[in-house]
């Protein structure tokens, strides 16, 4: 294949290693494509010391990206799909979401032994209130303080500040080479991931058939049901990375199984399900899902 593309990424160690581990898959898939990763600053990396949701929330990784596809500047952008708000813009499609990493959520913390045995009133770290309020619906003992920055900064301020711990998301410590510095992955019973957490999306203009057709050698099918019936539950709720939403869709045999949940910000009350159907159902399980939690959610 005769192809040259222009990957965008944003510039966090993170988003380049994921940028590399895609253009590396694409090459080994399509033999003769060249590939060049140009690097752009979106506004979430701009703002580091503010709450996500108090200057934008949904997109804030992503929007910068998606304006250079669409002018031409670069002809694929590679996203945590976790990062992508559940509607694409006009003239844009994810054309692959390859397969998934470790959904969970990982704790690392000073001393050994896990969440269990971090002393009462220990404080943890985390910029995400899906995280903050399961961990304060399992343990309201906590304190939990906002931490942001990419992952460096925040391994740092573990180390550097009184902190008891952070959590993160353990995909990106693996990506990375840092899966030793977990000290608990953190179990989906207690932490119910964010939609689509482990998953990456190739992201194209949709009418570049030739582009698409590369990518798409890419598409890992069970995760793209996962997702599918993921991303559907929190388009329902109405909800963005502000709102405390949790989820994990994964196949049990032949069968899909969607757990959510969504809580109270401070963790005083949580609402947590599970449905379960056929793959072909997987928009569908993600908007029943969503019903029965908000049907079954405190009026406030």
């Amino acid at each position: 294949m005769s192809l040259s593309l222009i990957i965008g990424t944003r510039g966090s160690q993170l988003a380049l290693a994921q940028t590399r581990m895609v253009a590396h898959d694409l090459q080994a898939a399509n033999p003769g494509l060249t590939v060049e990763t140009r690097t752009l600053t979106t506004t979430g990396d701009r703002i580091t010391d503010a709450p996500l949701a108090s200057f934008g929330g949904e997109g804030v990784f992503v929007k910068e990206l998606e304006r250079a596809l669409l002018s031409g500047e670069i002809d694929l952008a590679v996203h945590s799909l976790k990062d992508l708000p559940t509607t694409v813009p006009d003239g844009l499609v994810i054309a692959a979401v390859p397969e998934r990493a470790d959904v969970r959520d990982a704790l690392l913390a000073k001393q050994p032994g896990g969440l269990a045995v971090l002393p009462d009133g220990a404080r943890i770290g985390t910029s995400s209130p899906r995280r903050r309020a399961q961990l304060l619906s399992h343990r309201p003992d906590l304190q939990i303080t906002n931490l942001r920055g990419n992952l460096d900064t925040r391994l740092r301020k573990l180390t550097e500040t009184d902190l008891d711990a952070i959590v993160l998301a353990a995909a990106g410590l693996d990506r990375l080479g840092w899966s030793d510095r977990i000290t608990e992955r953190l179990s989906c019973e207690i932490c119910l991931p964010a939609v689509s957490q482990g998953a990456l999306a190739v992201e194209t203009r949709r009418d570049d058939d030739a582009i698409i057709a590369a990518v798409s050698r890419l598409n890992h099918e069970p995760t793209v049901t996962a997702v599918t019936a993921e991303r559907a539950f929190l388009r329902a709720l109405g909800g963005g990375c502000q709102v405390p939403v949790g989820a994990w869709a994964r196949f049990e045999g032949p069968t899909l199984r969607l757990d959510g949940m969504i809580a109270h910000s401070d963790g005083v009350w949580l609402v947590r399900d599970a449905v379960a159907g056929r793959p072909d159902e997987a928009e569908e399980l993600g908007s029943r899902l969503a019903a029965m939690l908000l049907e079954r959610m405190p009026k406030e």
